[in-house]
């Protein structure tokens, strides 16, 4: 009895486990625009894969470092057993044999180099630096890309989430007019067409709200894929659509600040200064290279009769003849025309986004007032057609006729309102600093 006691409450206590954890699992996740940029910006493989580029190029730069700088210290240790063919250095003599030894020696020492003037390697260096920047801001760049993703994919998810309402408000008012229109017709003040087009509205509105919610899922299946969320989560959005004006400089004010500001700009000046540093490098091969090295340690025949010995020495090395040079400045040169184009066609773009953007929040900004007021407009008209039938002063053709009005209206508010967020993010991300200003888009 003991045993099936314990068993039982063990029985017990997991069954309240595994409710408890089914109760957690079925609570959504209610997910604001903030936290799911901070989860986009955690496991974009693009954020990933730039960071790894930031430290490759951290590494380069290192390497250079200790190349252009820092002294080459090594050990060299040997011990051998050999024997010399005399006649093959062009040693011979009478009574002297071709070949000597065996015999032994061992050698240990500790040599050094150091570079002295190298302005190669020196330029090399400085070009390491500037390719480190560059990463850094092209990893910042990345970052911003993403934000302008993950905030498209949660105003998308928001959209969607805007029109499953209003497709439920729709199906609200349908039920209420077929209700409407069956009791008009059990008492005899309706025909059997009122009851027959109720029903037909109804069964339209129910469709379009099962068309609706599957969008819905469907958009928060996308945003948690870019989140790295197990597609079907249980995720709701912590902030509903909704309209947040904004006021703005003049373009001539955000693109100069602009070009100040977006990385993927910046990091095309950085990989110019690269270039040219690049060049100054393979100016300097023509130069000479003053170097110091030297060694110390103990040589002898055996170990008991090593004897300290070492050497310095200065070495100057210059190149008189290097074809590689020339073919070396004509692909600097094209690099440098090629980024310089580069420069110039985004700098174009940045201004091109910008007056775009600045456009486009204009005219969604009007949109948006035009179809608050339209919608506004519907509903009063459906209120006051379902009021005529309810009074038997016409047939309810007028009703259903408002509730597509009203179902236009309500698209295109969403549409405007919609619209008008997106150009905001679209302008956050033209006018750079996109992480660092988010906030002021997000929260007007």
């Amino acid at each position: 009895m003991r045993r099936n006691s314990g068993g039982g409450c063990i029985l017990i206590v997991l069954a309240a486990v595994v409710s408890q954890a089914a109760a957690q699992q079925a609570t959504p996740y209610r997910l604001t625009l903030s936290e799911a940029i901070e989860k986009g910006l955690r496991a974009n493989l693009s954020v990933l894969v730039a960071d790894t580029q930031v430290q490759e190029a951290e590494g380069t730069r290192t390497r250079r470092l200790s190349t252009a700088l820092y002294p080459r210290v090594r050990a060299e240790s040997y011990a051998n057993f050999q024997n010399r063919n005399l006649q093959a250095f062009g040693i011979s003599a009478p009574g002297f044999p071709a070949v000597v030894g065996p015999f032994s020696n061992y050698d240990f020492r500790f040599a050094a180099d150091q570079n002295i003037l190298d302005l190669q390697s020196y330029r090399n260096y400085k070009a390491s630096r500037d390719a480190v920047e560059a990463s850094k801001l092209s990893y910042q760049d990345a970052r911003d890309l993403i934000i302008r993703s993950i905030a498209g994919l949660y105003l998308g998810a928001q959209s969607a989430a805007a029109r499953a309402d209003a497709a439920q408000t729709r199906v609200t008012d349908s039920q209420a007019l077929y209700q409407l229109a069956k009791s008009k017709h059990d008492a005899g003040t309706a025909t059997g067409v009122d009851l027959l087009r109720a029903q037909v509205q109804l069964a339209n509105d129910q469709q379009a709200l099962l068309a609706a919610q599957n969008q819905y899922k469907q958009s928060l299946l996308v945003l948690e894929r870019n989140l790295g969320m197990s597609p079907g989560t249980p995720l709701e959005l912590a902030e509903p659509l909704r309209f947040r004006p904004m006021n703005h400089p003049a373009a001539e004010t955000i693109v100069g600040a602009a070009l100040l500001a977006r990385p993927d700009y910046l990091s095309l000046a950085s990989q110019r200064q690269q270039l040219v540093d690049q060049q100054r490098a393979s100016h300097a091969r023509y130069f000479p290279k003053v170097s110091l090295n030297g060694n110390y340690g103990g040589l002898g025949r055996s170990i008991g009769s090593v004897q300290p010995t070492y050497l310095v020495q200065g070495q100057v090395d210059f190149t008189f003849f290097d074809r590689d040079r020339n073919g070396e400045v004509q692909e600097m040169a094209s690099r440098l025309r090629r980024v310089d184009d580069q420069i110039a066609d985004l700098r174009r773009g940045i201004e091109q986004d910008i007056r775009a953007a600045l456009l486009n929040i204009e005219s969604t900004s009007e949109q948006v007032a035009v179809a608050g007021q339209g919608q506004d407009l519907a509903e009063r008209e459906l209120k006051l057609t379902q009021d005529r039938f309810r009074s038997g002063v016409t047939n309810n053709i007028e009703v259903t006729t408002a509730q597509d009005e009203l179902a236009r209206a309500q698209e295109n508010y969403i549409l405007a309102v919609s619209s008008y967020m997106d150009a905001t993010f679209a302008l956050a991300r033209a006018a750079g600093g996109t992480e660092k200003n988010i906030d002021q888009y997000l929260n007007p």
